[in-house]
Parts: C-alpha cells; structure tokens; sequence
C-alpha cells in the first residue's frame, strides 16, 4: 500500500502567526502539507532536539527522512525559503533585487516589530489570561493598539505606497507575512485601519484569498472556545 500522507508536515499549531505563514505558502504552490500539535509549553524531547530554541514551526520533509535531524527546518522564513527553492511556482520571492531586498525586509520586518507589538502587546495578554480564567491584560492591550502599532502601520502604509503588494507586482512572502501577522491580533480584537487605507486595502485583499483565509479560519475556531468574541481595543 503506497503512502498517502504529504511529504510537508507542519509541526505547531494554527494558532501561531509562524505555522499560518508556512501554510499559506504551501497552499499558494499547491503543496499538500500536515500540521501535527506540538505543545511549546512542555515540548516532547524529539522536538527539542529539532527546534533548539523550543519554536514553532518546524518542518518536516518526509521524502528525506521519517524522524530525528535530518529533513528537518526550523524557523518560518526558512521553512518558507526552502519550500520556495524546492517548489518554485508560482514564485512567492521576487527576481528583481531591488523587490526581493524589499520583500525579504518586509517579511523580517512583521516577523520582529509586528509581531511583537502585535502578540506580545495584544495577543498573549488578552487569550493566554482568559485561556487560564483570568481577566484579559485590556490595560496592556489598548496601550499596545494605541501606541506600539501605529508607528508600525505607519512604516507599513509608506512601504505600500498605495499599491496592491509590498514587493513587486505580484503576491510575495512580504504580504503573506504581513498578513498572517497582522490577524494575530484578529483572533482577540477588532482592527480598525481607516487611519492607514491603503494597508486596509491590502489587508482586506489578502483575508479573502485561501491561502490566508484557510489556516486562519483553524486558528480561529480553536480561539473562539474560549474567547466567543474579539474585545474593542479603541
């Protein structure tokens, strides 16, 4: 009997920002993939020994080897470089230097100062506290929305300028990034981003595509058991 399972498997969980912009590449290319739970808390030692600093995600490639090192890549823009060498259309990393430069900057760019903001800021305070029955860190979530970010939407709606992907004139990691990113803060609280419209444009585009909307809408079905409604942080 041949194997049916993918040779990509995903180890995390939809509910990182990192696993939904590993996913969201594999789909873009077609690629079929797992994602096997991984709980980052009390990592298994097998995991530890593939993910030095005890982070998700890491990938898999089967077609190398089954378990241990081997076939094994941690860390998200990695993953989702190698997956680009390895499955190269549609290309996600542009030819031109100038664009792929920006490209890669952007991606680094919400991976640090977006995340950051966003999930240390807004997330973690808001989901980890109502996942262990305490009262959300709000406090600590308003000052993150009305101080931290801006300045980081601000960087993002200059690098836009107004047109419909970051790097390029067509979908790149940069997007994907952004916006696997930038819905970390979905999953807790409401979005508003009239004060930076062509970020919203770009925002909205990308929620609609499936490469964004499929691995969100797992992350958000295991948010909402939890927290039936996103707070207004405004």
């Amino acid at each position: 009997m041949s194997d049916s399972r993918p040779d990509l498997v995903i180890y995390g969980s939809p509910v990182s920002p990192f696993v939904r912009k590993v996913a969201g590449v594999c789909i873009a290319k077609g690629v079929p993939y797992e994602v096997e739970a991984i709980n980052v808390f009390d990592p298994p030692q097998w995991f530890r020994d593939i993910s030095p600093m005890k982070r998700i995600p890491v990938l898999r490639d089967r077609s190398v080897a089954e378990e241990g090192l081997a076939g094994t890549i941690a860390d998200s823009s990695a993953i989702c470089a190698f997956i680009e060498k390895k499955h190269p259309t549609p290309a996600l990393y542009p030819d031109i230097p100038m664009a792929l430069g920006e490209a890669l900057f952007i991606e680094e760019y919400a991976d640090t100062a977006l995340a950051m903001a966003g999930g240390l800021g807004i997330f973690r305070p808001i989901f980890f506290a109502v996942s262990k029955g305490e009262e959300p860190g709000l406090d600590k979530a308003r000052d993150a929305w009305a101080n931290q970010l801006p300045p980081i939407f601000d960087v993002l709606e200059a690098r836009l300028g107004g047109r419909a992907f970051f790097a390029g004139d067509a979908l790149s990691i940069a997007d994907i990034t952004v916006a696997t990113v930038l819905m970390q803060v979905a999953l807790v609280a409401e979005t508003p981003l009239d004060r930076w419209p062509g970020l919203a444009a770009h925002y909205a585009a990308m929620q609609a595509l499936p490469l964004i909307a499929e691995p969100y809408a797992a992350a958000e079905k295991m948010i909402r058991r939890a927290l039936p409604t996103r707070f207004d942080l405004t």
